[in-house]
């Protein structure tokens, strides 16, 4: 039975770190670092350079987690790029990445479902992967999110950042049960203007965005793990959507985790919206957190609403 293997994985932080306090003198905001991380435990986030697109960023993560694969670029077959900002309406920012990494073969697409995107883009892909439509992907989250932020409203602009980050998957005939073992997708539109852009900028119903957040991602993750016939005590490692620190503790506890079992970045990446949970996965999986045979739960919620989780051994 072909599975669908994560071979590498891949991040990329722009060079420019703003710190809490930072972003307040530059941008004259009423707020301060303690106002700031108390509520959503953000400390500091990076933000692209001017002429930095989202598809750099993009690339530079599809090539480490190529060169953490030992994989040529001319394997992948299909680019599957997860974007609430593309570097236009068209061409695709996948196709863009596709140029960057001198791939002429296979195809490239963006998929939008915000914050959940990546969530969406691994589901897509595993698809794909199992049916034998393409044999190697690259699944990528990439954002350059500070770029449509109101900069006088302190209720979003001090929770986002750029980055992104990437997985390298592999269709492979696994008899064990390494792989991605299933994703979980949703999404109600009934709750879509909590959390949009309108006017080209972030609007967000924050405490409502909170309301829906943990039961809607508690549901999710129930899902998975029923589907799999797993409890929650199986799960290594809870690697979230970096939104808000409170969110990502009250899922830990949900599943009975150790703090030292959840892999967090909030604090120093922000909410890179799809980029979070691949930046935050290749980070673990650099530093050894996470080795071979670990079981891993991945979770977020975004606008749409969309939500969704994912399932994978290593």
């Amino acid at each position: 039975m072909l599975r669908s293997v994560i071979a590498g994985t891949g991040g990329y932080l722009p060079a420019r770190v703003l710190t809490n306090d930072q972003l307040a003198e530059a941008y004259n905001l009423d707020t301060s670092d303690a106002w700031i991380s108390e509520r959503t435990g953000i400390r500091r986030r990076h933000m692209a350079a001017p002429g930095e697109s989202t598809a750099d960023m993009a690339a530079a993560a599809c090539r480490e987690a190529l060169a953490q694969a030992g994989a040529d670029a001319s394997e992948v077959d299909a680019i599957i790029l997860a974007t609430a900002t593309p570097d236009s309406a068209f061409p695709s920012t996948a196709t863009r990445v596709q140029e960057k990494l001198g791939i002429h073969r296979g195809f490239s697409f963006d998929i939008s479902a915000a914050c959940t995107g990546f969530i969406y883009a691994v589901g897509v892909a595993d698809s794909m992967l199992r049916s034998g439509a393409c044999r190697c992907a690259l699944v990528i989250g990439a954002e350059a999110f500070t770029r449509i932020l109101d900069w006088t409203d302190r209720g979003t602009c001090v929770l986002f950042g750029d980055g992104a980050g990437a997985v390298l998957l592999r269709a492979e005939d696994e008899p064990g049960e390494r792989g991605i073992l299933s994703t979980h997708l949703h999404s109600d539109g009934r709750h879509g203007d909590i959390l949009q852009v309108e006017g080209g900028m972030v609007r967000m119903a924050g405490r409502e965005v909170f309301r829906h957040a943990v039961s809607k991602l508690a549901s999710a993750v129930d899902e998975a793990l029923a589907a799999n016939s797993l409890a929650k005590a199986d799960v290594q490692w809870l690697v979230p959507h970096q939104a808000n620190l409170r969110i990502i503790d009250a899922m830990g506890r949900k599943l009975g985790l150790p703090a030292e079992r959840v892999v967090v970045t909030v604090d120093r990446h922000a909410n890179t919206s799809a980029a979070s949970i691949p930046l935050a996965l290749a980070e673990a999986v650099r530093d050894g957190r996470i080795r071979q045979g670990d079981l891993v739960l991945m979770e977020a919620i975004g606008g749409g609403l969309t939500w969704g989780a994912a399932l994978a051994r290593f």
